[in-house]
């Protein structure tokens, strides 16, 4: 349950204990991004950036993610966090609910209460709305004869409108405002959610008022906008009112009907595109789940990313008219430079998935979509065909906008598929076709390189007076990296075996005399020698439980390696690699000599700072004396090393 206004409880230990028990990182990160496995571990595009080869990689064994794209790292509850942007407690609750668990509180002091945060209240105070709306349809008279009535002509069953949380607003000024109000809600985070309006000082009107209510849902399923569409034929009123853009919800980077597809997107491994809210729910009721919408407005690039999480293959549905034939045309080339595949599928003259789908029934709907989807080429030339045949300038032009078209796939070795499938249709020489892509993209890249010109000239120019020193060698950064490679070698080998020893109690015992100079490394040793004091196992989901943010993304990251070797080397081409485990006696002895040499060696750059500083010449007895020692510890150890250092 969403905790009431006022309240004072939180989550107890013992519910945050069993939900971390349950979860599974590969169920939890695949309700988000679609997973391909990859030896023992998975991976997949990344879900924070917008790139063409996977380097988002999913450990189970340890619990982690890493994406090497944004450098984002952590367990289950650091995604979720991190791309749908909730709190740790949301979180939790989410995770709760998808995994059975009973969500038990515990009452807190005033004291120790700690306020929502805006976002969290928006999510609430959304979950409040959604429902309100919800009992309205159902249980109100306006409701059930207006909006019940309205889903039922369309074909919309019980099961469908609960799916979609569809609702109904009383055609009255203020109903919602003054009842959010008497539960607790403040005007301010009302309007702030986009629910209400305010006008003069204490005049405030619902949004939404006599209207159908579409919720828009997240990825995780939680509320974060409303569609709402009027059933009266009033001249000076929208179709349509949407949510206004909010903290939680940027209308460009939202698909309509996602959080009910994204399982069937997945398993269908395609998904259809479609142009409004009762299209999508139409679909489904025709058996046709894979389906979403960009809400009546143009697709956008994030709305793209978001769909190539789950598959590379759309098929986009489009009416028939002139209009839609006009959207098609736009949208297939945005599809295409997003690196999706893209099919079409036009339906009659005047017809749209929500109407089209009714009048023919579920079996003869979906056969049709079956026989009439084409690949964009082939839509293309047959769109050109009935006004370019005769006419050798039209056909040009025709034959040129395809090329475009195909320019604008990012993938070279598509663009070549491509370019002699046109050949093949048109009967034209693949040479010709070829030579027209190269004069395209070519003159795309000469734009880019002059806007990118224009943009650097207007940029601010940079005196020598501006630019800090730059020494030889940054020893700070040096010692990090030791320091570095000293926890990476603890946290994937801790337990394993050195002479007699656990890696552990080695390295531990070496480096007992070092002070790390990196705050997050110097928590993670810290860990292990608290660990090792009292015979606790410290291992990577030990850190995903204690450590901070910090050291979580650390150890996802120092954890996680993007890259091994075939085992077609060994196995077919008989050719060993070491395995570094093998290799373990050697590295962690080493490193151990590496690091203090590097601490020998930044002491010494910071002794001679002091010396120069000297304010008599008993501190600069005291400050050559200590350099001597160095020296003298640095030579001892570059010696061990088989390094030859300057006297």
């Amino acid at each position: 349950m969403d905790r009431p206004p006022g309240s004072y409880e939180v989550i107890t230990r013992e519910t945050i204990d069993e939900v971390k028990s349950r979860i599974d990182i590969v169920d939890v990160i695949g309700d988000f991004v679609t997973l391909k496995r990859s030896g023992q571990n998975y991976k997949a595009l990344s879900p924070f950036t917008n790139e063409k080869t996977a380097s988002f990689y999913v450990v189970p064994s340890k619990g982690i993610f890493k994406d090497f794209s944004s450098g984002k790292g952590g367990d289950g509850i650091t995604f979720v966090m991190e791309h749908e942007g909730m709190s740790y407690v949301e979180v939790i609750r989410y995770m709760a609910k998808k995994y059975g668990v009973e969500v038990k509180e515990e009452a807190i002091s005033e004291d120790q209460h700690v306020q929502e945060s805006d976002r969290d209240s928006l999510y609430i105070v959304m979950n409040y709305a959604k429902e309100h709306y919800k009992d309205l349809l159902n249980n109100s008279e306006e409701g059930k004869s207006i909006g019940l009535s309205y889903f039922r002509e369309r074909g919309f069953n019980d099961r469908t409108i609960e799916k979609f949380e569809l609702g109904y607003s009383l055609n009255e000024w203020d109903s919602f405002c003054k009842k959010a109000l008497r539960a607790g809600y403040s005007d301010e985070m009302l309007e702030k959610a986009g629910l209400i309006i305010k006008k003069d000082p204490g005049k405030m009107y619902d949004r939404f008022r006599g209207r159908v209510i579409f919720p828009v849902h997240n990825l995780a399923g939680k509320v974060i906008a409303f569609g709402a569409r009027i059933l009266t034929k009033e001249k000076d009123q929208p179709k349509y009112i949407n949510s206004p853009e909010t903290e939680i919800y940027r209308k460009g980077h939202v698909l309509y009907g996602m959080f009910q597809a994204k399982n069937a997107i997945r398993r269908e491994d395609f998904c259809y595109l479609v142009e409004g809210y009762t299209d999508v729910i139409s679909l489904h009721l025709a058996d046709v789940d894979n389906v979403v919408s960009s809400s009546g407005t143009a697709l956008t690039d994030e709305q793209i990313k978001l769909l190539r999480r789950f598959t590379e293959n759309i098929t986009v549905l489009f009416d028939g008219d002139a209009a839609g034939i006009k959207a098609a045309l736009r949208g297939i080339d945005l599809v295409l430079k997003g690196g999706l595949n893209v099919r079409i599928v036009l339906l009659p003259d005047a017809e749209d998935p929500d109407s089209f789908s009714r009048k023919r029934g579920s079996a003869e709907f979906r056969q049709y979509l079956k026989d009439h989807t084409q690949d964009f080429i082939s839509f293309k030339i047959d769109l050109y065909a009935k006004d370019a045949s005769h006419d050798p300038i039209k056909k040009a032009e025709a034959i040129r906008d395809i090329v475009t078209s195909i320019s604008l796939i990012p993938d070279p070795i598509k663009r070549s598929v491509y370019i002699q499938e046109t050949g093949q249709l048109l009967k034209m020489p693949e040479s010709v076709l070829v030579t027209e892509l190269n004069k395209i993209v070519i003159s795309e890249r000469r734009k880019k390189e002059q806007d990118r010109s224009r943009e650097e000239s207007r940029a601010p120019s940079v005196t020598i007076e501006d630019i800090e020193p730059v020494t030889k060698t940054d020893m700070a950064s040096i010692v990090q990296r030791q320091e570095r490679e000293s926890m990476r070698l603890l946290l994937n080998y801790a337990e394993s075996h050195y002479d007699d020893q656990r890696l552990v109690d080695f390295m531990l015992t070496e480096l007992d005399d070092v002070e790390f100079t990196n705050p997050v490394y110097r928590e993670i040793h810290q860990r292990f020698r608290e660990g090792a004091q009292v015979g606790t196992v410290v291992d990577t989901f030990y850190f995903m439980e204690h450590g901070s943010d910090a050291v979580k993304q650390e150890v996802a990251d120092l954890t996680t390696s993007r890259y091994e070797a075939s085992k077609h080397w060994s196995e077919k081409y008989h050719i060993h690699f070491p395995n570094e485990k093998d290799l373990l006696h050697d590295l962690a002895y080493t490193n151990v000599l590496r690091l203090k040499f590097r601490l020998i060696q930044k002491l010494t750059e910071d002794n001679l700072q002091q010396m120069k500083q000297a304010a008599n010449e008993d501190d600069l007895e005291k400050y050559f004396t200590i350099h001597e020692q160095l020296k003298g510890a640095e030579k001892d150890l570059a010696s061990l090393l088989g390094i030859v250092v300057p006297k």
